[in-house]
């Protein structure tokens, strides 16, 4: 039978002069003890088929103390550091006469037994330093009073220690397949896709088996516990997918990496604490996540960043006994971007780009000659884009274009650009940019800052509809088309025909209504209106005005739904 003890047991003992002995394995008292946590925490006090989980100062040695009260006993002691090597030695002596279980007579003081510890000298079973979760098993141990040393020279830690001398019947621990590797089956830039064979406690001895991943960028981690160490108390676990789901770390907003807010809550954060007396500081962040996704032994890791190294680990944890086993880890690099053509600029010339939801796009302008200004003009056909213009590699430029507008940079002689296009997350994005070291050559028109279409409803008839919108001071051309809809046509689907790049020449010659050309000296007074005639009563019609410069680019307006009066 098996009971551990140290120092520290005076604590825990009632405030009696009635003689105590070393306390064995009594199944009652056994569950007793096991209901009443606190009994056991930070203490030296281990029951016979429990964990403990204690904390080590550094350059601090801790001993714990436990007998086997008849020969021939099975016995294993597991030890498990958490972040940080042990230093850690196992020896035995022969338990005093009188503690042992052919003894007769009074039992023997604690305090006797304890100074007889003290002064005798034992036998050295074991001794392991290390990181490794290690462990002393004996399939048939003498009785005697076995002692455990543990001793961590780097730093203040925590640490787990398991005894019993039932470790054929107990098996808290879940047992690895005979290949515990972790294998890497499916490889992108931002996925892996990992596998590993059933632990046999749950296919064979159907005991209730979860698997934990933890995903990093740092190392491997031999344990559970060590995981543990790294990542904030209040925060140490993951809600697992729902089923068919796989796991979406950085749906961390970015897998492993910095955020702008919730630095309080960040996974991985260790807070500062005062426990143990001692000043501690927080821990620097660590790119580490842990999710435990029940009993499948294949899991998809997504959001991960392109061509990065990665560490993977796998535990298996019975649920019953929350106690875990390491599989053999594993790492992978993603796989690269794909590497994005550049698309040449020529001066004065316009280059459609396409660029794929969340995509991105790279030009290149190079002058043939010398320049003191550069011009980019970029049209934005649907939604706004981010643009970021390098000279040499140095940032002149980052914002976003909606619409039409243009950027006047200082020029440099045999200078080079480098322009980003990147799209948004709502769609593709689709625009055009031009590229000139002539100031005066524009080719997209000027618009105003309001592009609306304003229809008059008091001059609405059965036939005609009025309608308005701003011009500018240069002189440009503006045609007017009107298609007929139906009536549940609605905004969304106006909205998807908002293509600003879509031309008159894509428009059918029965659409067309009028072009003219318009400006005006004064900007508030740059206002034109037109009345739409032969139209049918009670009909809807999508209205929409396009501006062509003189490059023969066009612009179209936002369009107008209207609807003629159904009786006059």
């Amino acid at each position: 039978m098996l009971l551990l003890h140290c120092p520290l047991l005076l604590l825990l003992l009632p405030l009696t002069s009635r003689p105590q002995k070393l306390p064995t394995r009594d199944e009652e008292l056994f569950q007793m003890q096991i209901r009443d946590k606190a009994f056991f925490h930070d203490s030296s006090v281990i029951p016979d088929g429990a964990e403990i989980s204690s904390y080590l100062f550094r350059d601090t040695p801790k001993r714990y103390f436990f007998v086997v009260e008849e020969d021939n006993t099975p016995f294993a002691v597991t030890v498990t550091p958490c972040d940080a090597p042990l230093e850690w030695k196992l020896s035995v002596q022969e338990l005093p006469e009188e503690a042992s279980g052919e003894g007769s007579g009074e039992p023997e003081p604690l305090e006797q037994q304890k100074q007889q510890i003290t002064n005798e000298g034992g036998t050295e079973l074991f001794s392991y330093k290390g990181n490794d979760v290690e462990y002393f098993v004996s399939s048939s141990s003498p009785s005697g009073l076995y002692q455990l040393d543990l001793l961590s020279t780097e730093k203040d830690t925590h640490f787990k220690v398991y005894a019993t001398t039932t470790p054929e019947s107990d098996q808290p621990y879940p047992e690895l397949p005979y290949d515990p590797r972790i294998d890497v089956t499916s490889l992108g830039r931002t996925t892996v896709t990992l596998a590993w064979k059933p632990s046999p406690t749950a296919s064979l001895l159907k005991q209730p088996i979860q698997y934990c991943i933890v995903i990093n960028k740092e190392h491997n981690f031999k344990s559970l516990c060590a995981v543990e160490a790294k990542l904030s108390s209040d925060d140490a676990f993951m809600v697992a997918p729902k089923p068919g789901l796989d796991f979406s770390p950085f749906d961390f907003a970015h897998f492993g990496f910095p955020s702008d807010n919730n630095s309080g809550k960040e996974r991985g954060f260790l807070k500062s604490s005062s426990k143990f007396g001692r000043q501690t500081s927080a821990k620097p962040r660590v790119d580490l996540h842990k999710v435990c996704i029940g009993n499948k032994n294949i899991f998809t890791v997504s959001d991960l960043k392109p061509d990065t190294q990665y560490y993977f680990d796998m535990f298996a944890v019975n649920t019953n006994t929350n106690m875990s086993t390491a599989y053999i880890g594993t790492f992978a690099r993603t796989k690269e971007e794909a590497k994005q053509k550049t698309v040449e600029l020529k001066d004065g010339k316009v280059t459609d780009v396409f660029i794929k939801r969340k995509g991105a796009k790279f030009l290149r302008f190079a002058p043939v000659s010398s320049h003191q200004k550069v011009t980019f003009s970029v049209h934005s056909c649907l939604d706004a884009v981010q643009i970021q213009v390098r000279r040499d590699g140095k940032l002149l430029l980052s914002q976003n274009a909606e619409g039409v507008q243009q950027f006047h940079l200082r020029g440099k002689a045999k200078a080079k650009y480098l322009i980003r296009l990147k799209g948004n997350k709502k769609g593709a994005s689709v625009l055009k940019i031009l590229a000139t070291t002539r100031p005066n050559k524009q080719l997209f028109p000027s618009l105003p800052e309001d592009t609306r279409i304003k229809a008059f409803d008091k001059l609405r008839t059965c036939s005609s509809v009025t309608v308005a919108w701003l011009g500018t001071q240069e002189r440009n051309k503006f045609c007017i088309y009107k298609r007929e809809v139906d009536d549940n046509y609605n905004e969304e689907q106006k909205k998807r025909e908002q293509n600003q790049c879509l031309g008159p020449d894509t428009r059918k010659k029965s659409e067309k209504v009028l072009c003219k050309y318009f400006h005006s000296q004064s900007i508030q007074k740059a206002v034109t209106t037109e009345t739409i005639r032969g139209l049918q009563p009670g009909k809807s019609y999508l209205l929409d005005v396009y501006v062509i410069g003189h490059g023969g680019q066009s612009v179209k307006y936002q369009s107008k739904l209207v609807k003629t009066r159904k009786f006059c």
